[in-house]
């Protein structure tokens, strides 16, 4: 199957939660809020259309430097594969009711869109971001066996 591959800006419509699975992976998500906005003639100005929401997803040194970058709210572009799903979770039913409406219990199912992540980074065109390269740990290199080190 061919993957989507998209790319959004958008706002941090929530912060970062950050864990590491049981394999020691690094793991990051967040929402991302898209908003479209188009020109009215009527005021002779921009305004906002409607607003989409992603799910990030993020993993390994990307997750770690996200988790440590992105705050609320701040402008980003995320660049990554795109995933559209069927959810479905189970409603507790409500206490039945004389004209309650039809769907309050049972199942009950969404779409979502989620992206994962390659690249995440500030919207440089909304303002002003500093950069810090993160260093990577090493690996200690020993002396050949049978040797000597002066």
């Amino acid at each position: 199957m061919n993957e989507i591959w998209t790319t959004v800006v958008g706002n941090a419509a929530t912060r970062p939660d950050f864990w590491e699975t049981a394999a020691g992976v690094a793991v990051a998500r967040f929402r991302l809020a898209a908003t479209v906005r188009r020109w009215d003639r009527k005021t002779e100005g921009w305004v906002d259309a409607y607003t989409s929401f992603y799910t990030v997803w993020t993993w390994r040194t990307l997750a770690a430097n996200v988790a440590a970058s992105v705050s609320l709210g701040e402008p980003l572009l995320v660049h990554g594969t795109l995933r559209v799903r069927e959810r479905e979770k189970d409603r507790v039913p409500e206490k039945a009711r004389p004209g309650a409406a039809e769907g309050e219990s049972g199942p009950k199912r969404w779409i979502t869109a989620e992206i994962d992540a390659v690249a995440v980074g500030h919207d440089l065109t909304r303002g002003t971001s500093a950069f810090r390269r993160v260093s990577q740990a090493k690996p200690l290199v020993s002396a050949p066996t049978g040797t000597t080190s002066p």
